[in-house]
């Protein structure tokens, strides 16, 4: 079998700083135009279609890249190693089924829906300071960056105050993800850990002196509280697992939503398919914008040992990057954004959360959060346009917007 390396393949750098708005779009199209499932990138390959992104996602010969990068960069010892070699995307084998076995209860669709109340409640809150303004916005910093922060204030049982807080830690912890921001930022990355570990650790003191005598309905308690054939987890343990959460409950919900929101505003006719029906109509505007646009539009793995797929040898030590964007295209489809076409098992097997044990532990709060903003803007906005020159992010990381004015008429 030949090896990967030999093969000619396309190249693609998603690395690349040009990479933004329409200049993304069409080099990401043009890469869909090539007929194989495998290209080149400057770290090894990236695979181009479900079948591939599932297998490498899924098989137990690959891992998240985290500890390799950490020893990359000389990460020998400090908060930060401690939170990359105790992130539970880096740990694997026994060890995360019983993670997951303690924290998916807490994080059950029927769990995440209690704090949906709360989530209301925070957008209406929201939509009142725009409405203030006339219906004139900008979304990002307006809308989708409180709007997270405040429901995972609202989850972990922190004071609302800190969401700013919250939000900043979120962002820069985030960083450690792309290369780029690690190499340039790390002193900034390893204070926010410690400073994150030091407020948590007066959480988790509160919440455990309060015991059963007043037994609090948020996140944390609810962790203390997991048990699994008398299984409980360590304190440090805990720390970790609501770390992991506010991190990969931050940012990304942030980045999500503003491009579910960008998508409805160039797609007026789809705005007002979701205005019909918003509450039974918003999950699936949230799956069909995870399909479109997702956030995470590549996932990155390392094997730990030779793999031969597809009649390619993939020497142990390869680093594969796993496309969700060209995954969710699969089968030749137009190419459009259309909460009404018939998306049978497209939006069921999406990757923007990954797959296999690694999929992402706080996908259903995500979704709520979601689902719940594009329901509350369809029963209060008769119209939204865009307003000016969006600012989008790269697709290094995570892919988000840092600006998105606009033009909203309140019903």
């Amino acid at each position: 079998m030949p090896l990967a390396a030999e093969l000619d393949l396309p190249s693609f750098d998603h690395t690349d700083s040009s990479l933004r708005g329409e200049r993304y779009r069409q080099a990401m199209t043009e890469l869909h135009g090539y007929e194989g499932w495998l290209a080149a990138s400057p770290f090894g390959f990236i695979v181009l279609d479900r079948e591939s992104g599932e297998f490498f996602l899924r098989t137990k010969s690959a891992v998240f890249p985290g500890l390799t990068i950490a020893d990359l960069f000389g990460i020998t010892d400090g908060p930060l190693r401690e939170e990359i070699v105790k992130n539970i995307i880096n740990v694997n084998g026994d060890d995360h089924r019983r993670l997951r076995n303690l924290v998916n209860p807490a994080l059950s669709p029927r769990a995440v829906d209690r704090y949906r109340p709360a989530m209301r409640r925070f957008l209406d809150q929201l939509l009142t300071g725009i409405r203030e303004e006339d219906g004139r916005c900008e979304f990002i910093a307006d809308f989708a960056k409180p709007y997270p922060s405040l429901v995972i204030a609202g989850v972990m049982g922190a004071p609302l105050d800190d969401a700013p807080r919250l939000h900043h830690w979120s962002n820069v912890i985030q960083r450690q993800f792309d290369p780029t921001s690690l190499m340039a930022e790390r002193e900034q990355i390893e204070r926010a850990v410690a400073e994150f570990y030091a407020y948590e650790d007066e959480l988790i003191a509160a919440r455990r002196a309060g015991g059963d005598v007043n037994p609090a309905d948020d996140l944390i308690s609810a962790l203390i509280k997991a048990e699994e054939a008398g299984d409980r987890l360590s304190d440090d343990e805990l720390r970790n697992l609501v770390l992991n959460i506010l991190v990969g409950g931050v940012d990304t919900s942030q980045s999500q939503l503003a491009h579910a929101v960008r998508l409805l505003a160039e797609h007026p006719d789809q705005w007002e398919v979701l205005r019909g029906d918003p509450r039974e109509l918003a999950p699936v505007a949230v799956e069909e914008a995870l399909r479109f646009e997702p956030i995470t539009p590549f996932t990155a793995r390392i094997l730990i040992d030779e793999v031969e797929y597809r009649g390619v040898t993939f020497p142990a030590g390869s680093i594969v990057l796993v496309s969700a964007w060209h995954a969710h295209r699969d089968g030749g489809r137009p190419d459009v954004f259309d909460l009404t076409a018939d998306r049978t098992g497209q939006r069921q097997r999406l990757l923007t959360f990954g797959a296999g044990i690694h999929y992402c532990v706080g996908a259903n709060l995500a979704r709520a959060e979601m689902q719940e903003a594009l329901a509350f803007l369809a029963e209060r906005v008769t119209s939204l346009t865009l307003d000016g020159e969006l600012d989008f992010g790269t697709p290094s990381g995570i892919y988000g917007l840092e600006k998105l004015p606009l033009k909203l008429e309140l019903a």
